[in-house]
């Protein structure tokens, strides 16, 4: 077994980052941050500067992602909105008068991995491990101890006073046993919480110019014949894209095969937007209803809405003051979203600092 570690933190998407972020900010430097895949950011993802996940956030009611958005030093992009919005509904596709959002959506320069980029560089590149995947959490009355199994499968145990689970709820159940197990009342309110967007999927076409504007279209469109639900001009400074979310279900997504989705995207959009749109330079699929770092089995049917957050912790019992959740599914007011993933880890990072046995104030 290793030495052992005040704090693990269980993924390196945007809540398990920002809890590390944290952590060296109060001057803890004995924390280690374990992912399961090759690369931080979770569901964050990019294609260069284009967001293959989430791409949005929203300042005027998100101000705490706004304000470490902007401490970080990140420029922001206003999303496109000029001009008419296309819709078919199965007769000729018409345009619409477009509107501006409210509250107004706004990107990243760069893609929302900038935001995990710039917090991983101010993190010790030493306390941060890709590639390995936690299998197995055992607690006893001396910590927790967190099997892992790395690159090459090579197997590994550490030891650590708390665990900062930044995994979904779903997920954390279904691939990390629990020694003792979680109290039956928790694990089945983890169980019942759905992961945020695993069950969708993105297509990204990307183009040499935004030629749609100059059709006075905002790139935005509305369909009910699919394959894409919902189209949004997702153009970068120097590049132009746009992206749509399915409105297939992820069975009839795997069952129709990514080439035929991409030949059937392709059509859709040279309805819209005209025969450039047949004809992206480059074209992205990702379905995340097929990635096992984010959905389980129960997550590929959508859920009604957002899930009320469950308990982040056990209420008593050996897992007490031992495990605190802080993925996004569990923050109370934007529980899903980037910004629930900020206000989760700092209300993880700040239990923790009450919490004797696993004190985080200090070095």
């Amino acid at each position: 077994m290793n030495t052992p570690t005040r704090v693990i933190v269980i993924g390196a998407g945007l809540s398990g980052l920002y809890a590390a972020h944290l952590l060296a900010r109060r001057g803890v430097r004995d924390y280690l941050v374990l992912e399961a895949r090759d690369r931080p950011g979770g569901r964050i993802l990019g294609a260069g500067p284009y967001d293959l996940g989430p791409a949005w956030f929203w300042p005027e009611v998100q101000p705490e992602l706004d304000r470490v958005i902007r401490q970080l030093g990140l420029a922001r992009d206003a999303q496109y909105e000029s001009g008419a919005t296309r819709v078919e509904r199965g007769g000729p596709v018409l345009s619409i008068n477009g509107y501006a959002s409210y509250p107004a959506s706004v990107r990243l320069a760069g893609g929302m991995r900038a935001l995990t980029d710039a917090l991983c560089r101010g993190l010790d590149p030493a306390r941060l491990r890709m590639g390995h995947a936690v299998s197995r959490l055992r607690v006893d009355a001396g910590g927790v101890e967190v099997e892992t199994t790395g690159p090459a499968n090579a197997f590994a145990t550490h030891a650590a006073d708390h665990v900062l689970l930044a995994l979904p709820p779903r997920l954390a159940l279904a691939t990390i046993a629990f020694t003792p197990g979680l109290p039956p009342a928790l694990a089945a309110q983890w169980r019942a919480t759905p992961t945020w967007m695993a069950p969708h999927a993105k297509y990204l076409a990307v183009y040499d110019t935004p030629f749609w504007r100059e059709q006075g279209l905002s790139g935005q469109a509305r369909s009910a014949l699919g394959p894409l639900g919902e189209i949004h001009d997702a153009s970068v400074e120097g590049g132009a894209a746009l992206f749509g979310f399915f409105s297939l279900p992820a069975a009839a997504r795997a069952q129709a095969g990514e080439e035929a989705l991409r030949a059937h995207c392709r059509a859709q959009l040279a309805r819209l937007f005209g025969p450039l749109a047949a004809r992206p330079r480059e074209a992205f699929i990702t379905d995340w209803a097929q990635d096992p770092h984010t959905a389980t089995q129960a997550d590929r049917d959508p859920a009604a809405g957002h899930a009320s957050a469950p308990p982040v912790r056990a209420a008593d019992g050996p897992w007490h003051g031992r495990l605190t959740a802080i993925a996004s599914e569990w923050a109370r007011t934007y529980p899903g979203y980037l910004a629930g993933a900020v206000e989760a880890a700092t209300a993880g990072v700040e239990a923790l600092a009450g919490n004797p046995a696993g004190s985080v104030g200090g070095s």
